[in-house]
């Protein structure tokens, strides 16, 4: 099964277009913002649960529980299968790792992952079709009609598991590289605190020298000419994001994190018709997430600095962030 269909960031026109017109439909401004009060709920829920405590674990407590919960309430799983959906995430994010196809035992695994996450889904699709409900993946699953295209049963198994994944692993690094970040600017940090409305420009800024994913690949379809160099027709090219949210042609003094900087289109999201469709409700969780850690966790210091670091290059992100707290608000 895993090397049945790609799912459609692996895809180009017209199928990537019709796949992706079909998500649009259902990932929508109206579902995202609808998500606000049942983030922070989740937010405040997982920071309470460190009570009397004096170090939290930002990995384990807080960013890798929040994306699940937020992404499997999209797709209406159960509570109860959110720990399952953790683990598959996990593993298959490591796919994307350029050493994964490489690893025979780790193809395997990744197989087997995705054999086990496909059967889940294809049994959640035929729940959700007998007993319809308002819910994205039973939107997903609708059979088309009056000019919609319909998502045949492989892409939308493919299409589920990509949101998961993508929707998971992704915004993990975001909430965990921002506080890293702001941890290591305390005057920043108390500037959000002081002043919530300020999110928006440090989130952005968070995701420029930091983006979730560093890099990806892609084939050249023609021959293309940059500088002066020919990358010839079917060479495979791998995308430096994060290099070039670091490009001093572009940014004056890439390296310093600034949240007041002016014009800061970065690729923290990708780019062109790539570009991430999740990134309005990763922009609302990390939001809510740091605005609120600021808030709520009194005199947070780091434990470690740097971090020890997942394994992997292409989503990079600690492994773990501990943090000293003297309190929680």
């Amino acid at each position: 099964m895993v090397n049945a269909h790609r799912p459609l960031i692996f895809r180009d026109p017209p199928d990537h277009d019709t796949l992706r017109g079909i998500v649009m439909k259902e990932f929508t401004i109206a579902r995202v913002r609808d998500s606000h009060a049942k983030v922070a709920t989740l937010v405040d829920a997982l920071i309470d649960k460190c009570r009397g405590r004096d170090t939290v674990c930002l990995v384990d407590d807080l960013s890798c529980p929040l994306p699940v919960a937020v992404i499997c309430e999209l797709l209406v799983v159960p509570e109860a299968d959110e720990r399952q959906f953790h683990a598959w995430a996990t593993r298959l994010a490591t796919a994307l790792e350029p050493d994964a196809r490489h690893d025979e035992a780790g193809r395997r695994e990744i197989a087997a992952t995705f054999d086990a996450i496909s059967d889940y889904m294809r049994r959640l699709v035929r729940e959700k079709r007998r007993h319809p409900a308002d819910d994205m993946l039973r939107g997903l699953a609708a059979r088309g009609g009056r000019g919609r295209p319909a998502m045949g049963d492989i892409d939308l198994i493919s299409t589920a598991i990509l949101l998961l994944v993508a929707g998971h692993e992704t915004t993990v690094n975001f909430i965990t590289n921002g506080m890293l970040t702001l941890l290591r600017h305390p005057d920043e940090l108390e500037k959000l605190k002081a002043d919530p409305e300020r999110a928006p420009r440090v989130i952005e800024e968070i995701l420029r020298p930091e983006p979730p994913v560093h890099f990806r690949t892609r084939r050249a379809l023609d021959d293309i000419d940059v500088e002066g160099t020919t990358i010839p027709a079917g060479s495979s090219v791998v995308l430096m994001l994060a290099a070039g949210n670091r490009d001093p042609a572009r940014f004056t003094q890439p390296d310093r994190f600034d949240p007041d900087r002016n014009d800061n289109q970065h690729f923290g999201f990708g780019g062109g018709l790539h570009y991430c469709v999740g990134a309005p409700l990763a922009r609302v969780e990390a939001e809510i997430a740091l605005v609120t850690l600021c808030r709520r966790l009194v005199a947070p210091r780091l434990l470690d600095d740097p971090p020890p670091y997942r394994a992997g290059a292409s989503l990079r992100g600690p492994k773990n962030l501990g943090i000293a707290i003297a309190g929680i608000a």
